[in-house]
């Protein structure tokens, strides 16, 4: 059976969420959708996750905002696992989530029989790669399907005139790569015993490794040379944001950010950033162009160099890290504004890092230019004028010369010193 290959009536952008706070901001800064884990069964164990309560109050809150909520059921359970499955189902039966992502047929099957009225995505954990294995999903009763990451451009395009116009196709666009992509990694179990695909991932991927000859124990060669090291496993972060047409003509439902272990910040600048740029193309396809502004934006949040990943081509030496493996980011995210007095112009904020009266800083919000301006009459809770906010969660006022929404957040440009280390 083949298809049409036209895009879909609607795009969802679908954002991480690794606890409420997060939740709210994705939903808030553009989000359609999100994903999160619970205290069982995600693939995101150091993640805060949600109680039952956070759930509840997460799922009410997104559907209140118009935006879904889909829970993570995707590990690779061993027996044990498995018992545990049923009571947590029957415990959070009554949240009407928008559906489950799992990756194992057992899970798949006891999701179905014991939550019938929630839809299933399989996971990226499943590595789809091909249009039959998307059929026999369907045929389960599965809605859609989270590609894998090592698919390019033409073999989507190729699998969705292939496989029916219900099934629904969803693909990572932006943000950090697995080493195994959408496999099952065993490297950090090996390591320190620390399943990856039981949730308890610690990223060995990202050490810094040397070569050991085994007859010169202890004379530690770099693979590459450099003498910081090698990082053989260390992939560029995933960026699509110029390549959205491409993306949704090639029949992408869901645009998919990775990120549940990420800071606010970074929820919002890039969900923002990829809001923009969407809501651009839904706008005006046929002249769609990419903003500069939308680069410079991602840029703002940690990350690593961008790569394309296997979109265009399958990734090359140029889209490893081979010098270095720490993440950079040209702003700090230093306040979260919680209030606005029109009548007074002040601001009142909590501090998520040090920032000083007269710093000269940017405000990003949802569906708002960017603005910047400079802290002035900054005084603490007591109403106490400070020269700095150096306490976590302070909450401070401040002067703004224009009006400011609960929610926006501020940041200020890294110094030279700072940003090098």
């Amino acid at each position: 059976m083949t298809h049409l290959l036209k895009p879909p009536p609607s795009i969802e952008l679908l954002a991480p969420a690794g606890d409420l706070e997060r939740l709210k901001t994705a939903v808030i800064y553009g989000a359609d959708a999100v994903y999160l884990g619970g205290q069982v069964f995600g693939l995101r164990a150091a993640a805060k996750n949600f109680s039952v309560s956070q759930l509840e109050e997460g799922v009410a809150f997104a559907h209140g905002h118009g935006a879904k909520v889909y829970l993570t059921l995707n590990i690779i359970p061993h027996e044990d696992d498995l018992k545990e499955l049923p009571e947590y189902l029957n415990t959070i039966s009554h949240i009407p989530l928008d559906a489950f992502i799992v990756s194992d047929p057992g899970t798949f099957d006891m999701v179905q029989e014991l939550a019938p009225q929630i839809p299933i995505h399989i996971s990226t954990q499943a590595n789809t790669t091909n249009s039959q294995s998307l059929k026999f999903w369907h045929r389960l009763g599965a809605q859609r399907v989270v590609l894998a990451r090592e698919l390019s451009l033409q073999e989507i395009a190729q699998i969705r005139k292939e496989v029916p116009a219900t099934l629904e196709l969803e693909a990572f666009i932006h943000g950090a790569m697995c080493i195994s992509y959408s496999g099952r990694c065993l490297l950090s179990n090996y390591m320190i015993q620390r399943d990856a695909n039981r949730g308890e991932c610690a990223h060995p991927c990202r050490w810094k490794y040397h070569l050991v000859e085994e007859k010169r124990p202890g004379e530690y060669m770099p693979v590459y040379e450099d003498a910081t090291g090698t990082y053989i496993f260390h992939s560029k972060d995933l960026c699509l944001i110029q390549h959205l047409p491409q993306l949704i003509k090639a029949g992408i439902t869901s645009l998919k950010i990775e990120g549940r272990m990420k800071t606010v910040h970074y929820v919002a600048t890039v969900v923002r950033a990829y809001r923009m740029a969407l809501d651009a193309y839904l706008t005006d396809p046929d002249n769609w162009v990419p903003d500069p502004t939308w680069m410079q934006e991602l840029s703002k949040a940690s990350h690593r160099p961008f790569t394309t990943g296997f979109y265009f081509d399958a990734p090359g030496p140029e889209d490893h890290i081979y010098e270095d493996t720490d993440q950079s980011r040209s702003y700090d995210f230093i306040a979260k504004i919680i209030d606005f007095d029109p009548h007074t112009m002040t601001a009142t904020a909590e501090q998520r890092n040090r920032f000083f009266e007269g710093d000269e800083v940017e405000i990003i919000a949802p569906h708002r230019v960017l603005q910047r301006f400079t802290i002035t009459k900054l005084k603490n809770e007591a109403g106490e004028s400070i020269e700095q906010a150096p306490h976590p969660q302070q909450i401070v006022t401040f002067q703004v010369p224009f009006e400011v929404v609960p929610e926006a957040l501020i940041r200020k440009e890294r110094r030279v010193k700072e940003a090098a280390k």
